[in-house]
């Protein structure tokens, strides 16, 4: 399989479609549809649709995004394990989403699966796929962590016993707030600069990141949907939203990729919770749900193989 952009294109609308008429259905809220385009005058060229919930009855903000652009040089983050590219003229597309659900017990979750093409002058052009999807809960729950988990090992299961826990250590080691020396959440997996199968065998695994979203995300969602919580609940969610905030605006290579390349700033920033607090060297009471959170899931543990008396 050659580059396709046709193909790869109707692949990320359908995955983006699919997924927002499930998120529709279950929130109970139609999502706002906001179609772009950039034309050769601007920097950034290209088309996408921007799909979003805010106050909604699951979601209290969502937004699942398609982008298809071209530039004339790959930005700095594109570029950092790749500096041979570094001002290339590039093609890239995808989807990317971040749902911040309402309940504090259901987790955050974040997926996202894109592809780059980088024609650099006088050489053959680079093509290479990325993405993967990792969940941030709040009030965490074993079987919850290990289903997605489990999920995501049986997506990559037919490219490769070897990918799984190789995806789960890189997303571990990625989702991780160096200045805070703590994990986001409980991680899921992630990859970059791959196209170590083939283009067709390198798209065939990242469809199947995207397609297995909903089976890794829904039944989670809909078991602690109903939970019920109150402000002690909301205000520790709102307190470790702080540290997604953090992660996104310092580290994240797709919010620093949109950025850098002269992206839509509403577009790139839906990823942001609605509400969000910080405190000053502020720590849960031991014993408590809250530092729970913190002993026994901000840590990396091979969830996969969990089982209830382990």
């Amino acid at each position: 399989m050659s580059f396709d952009s046709s193909a790869l294109r109707a692949y990320f609308l359908g995955l983006q479609e699919r997924i927002v008429s499930r998120a529709e259905a279950l929130d109970g809220t139609p999502f706002v549809t906001d179609a772009w385009t950039r034309g050769p005058e601007e920097r950034l060229q290209g088309d996408g649709i921007t799909r979003l919930v805010e106050n909604g009855g699951l979601l209290e903000r969502g937004g699942c995004n398609f982008s298809h652009v071209r530039g004339p040089a790959m930005p700095p983050s594109a570029t950092q394990h790749r500096p041979e590219l570094a001002g290339a003229p590039f093609e890239a597309m995808g989807v990317s989403l971040v749902f911040h659900p309402r309940n504090p017990y259901v987790p955050t979750v974040h997926m996202n699966v894109r592809c780059f093409l980088a024609k650099p002058a006088g050489r053959e052009p680079v093509l290479w796929f990325g993405g993967g999807m990792d969940l941030t809960p709040y009030y965490g729950q074993e079987e919850d962590a290990a289903h997605f988990h489990r999920t995501c090992q049986k997506a990559l299961a037919p490219f490769g016993e070897g990918l799984f826990p190789r995806f789960k250590t890189w997303c571990d080691e990625y989702f991780f707030l160096k200045h805070r020396q703590e994990p986001r959440g409980i991680g899921g997996v992630f990859f970059d600069d791959f196209a170590e199968l083939g283009t067709e065998g390198s798209f065939a695994m990242t469809r199947a990141v995207g397609d297995a979203f909903l089976d890794a995300w829904v039944p989670i969602a809909q078991a602690r949907r109903d939970t019920p919580y109150g402000e002690r609940e909301r205000d520790f969610q709102a307190y470790r939203r702080g540290r997604y905030v953090e992660f996104n605006l310092v580290f994240d290579r797709g919010t620093l990729f949109g950025l850098q390349s002269g992206g839509r700033t509403e577009a790139i920033l839906m990823s942001m919770p609605p509400e969000v607090k910080w405190r000053y060297q502020w720590a849960p009471e031991p014993g408590t749900p809250e530092a729970r959170l913190y002993t026994d899931f901000l840590r990396p543990r091979d969830w996969a193989a969990w089982a209830p008396d382990a």
